[in-house]
């Protein structure tokens, strides 16, 4: 195949030549004779050839093979949980919008016992099938739908003994339930993902 698209190329060259016309258009060049044919001749620069790119280069090549590596992983946990980090947003803003209709205490503590019970019925075997990397991404995305950290969350509706109970088995996981979101530095690449499956329709809700 090489050779095909070299001689294409030398034909090309060679019709474009036999097309000019007038001494401006000649371009003079060396020749020689091999065998009674004559030949192009030109002296070409030296090129130095090496079985192994520098160092430097080799260093970068895996760098760059190692973020996009960690890019392709970082996008496929975001694809599993950007669905429950949405649902769990409008399950948030349903409950704090019950949560100002009741008037006792009484009601309050009842509703958000069931709406826990519920919860757990349909997520929990679910969301115990999650890595340690996505349920960081989890808290994170939850921090982006709600506007607000899990922790301050789990506070309002559970209340600060439990929220501290639950802090402490996130951070034995290496997680953080007071984790913001932040789209433009920290979490610019969880957000260009987000975008991504925003802009493709690309989820479902978690029924």
């Amino acid at each position: 195949m090489l050779k095909y698209w070299i001689l294409l190329f030398v034909l090309f060259l060679s019709l474009c030549a036999s097309a000019q016309r007038g001494k401006n258009d000649t371009i003079p060049v060396g020749i020689i004779i091999v065998d009674g044919d004559t030949q192009l001749h030109r002296y070409l620069e030296t090129v130095q050839i090496t079985g192994m790119a520098p160092d430097w280069m080799i260093e970068k090549i895996r760098r760059q093979k190692k973020e996009r590596e960690a890019y392709q992983r970082l996008r496929y946990n975001v694809y599993v949980v950007y669905p429950y980090a949405v649902t769990a947003g409008m399950i948030f803003h349903d409950v704090d919008s019950m949560m100002h209709l009741l008037q006792s205490k009484e009601a309050k503590r009842e509703f958000k016992r069931r709406k826990e019970e519920e919860l757990n019925r349909r997520f929990k075997h679910e969301l115990q099938n999650l890595t340690i990397n996505q349920g960081q991404i989890l808290v994170k995305l939850i921090a982006r739908q709600t506007g607000r950290p899990c922790y301050e969350i789990v506070r309002e509706l559970k209340g600060g003994f439990n929220a501290s109970i639950f802090q402490g088995m996130a951070l034995l996981f290496d997680n953080n339930l007071r984790n913001t979101y932040d789209p433009v530095e920290e979490d610019a690449a969880i957000e260009q993902v987000v975008q991504e499956i925003e802009s493709r329709g690309h989820f479902e809700y978690r029924k």
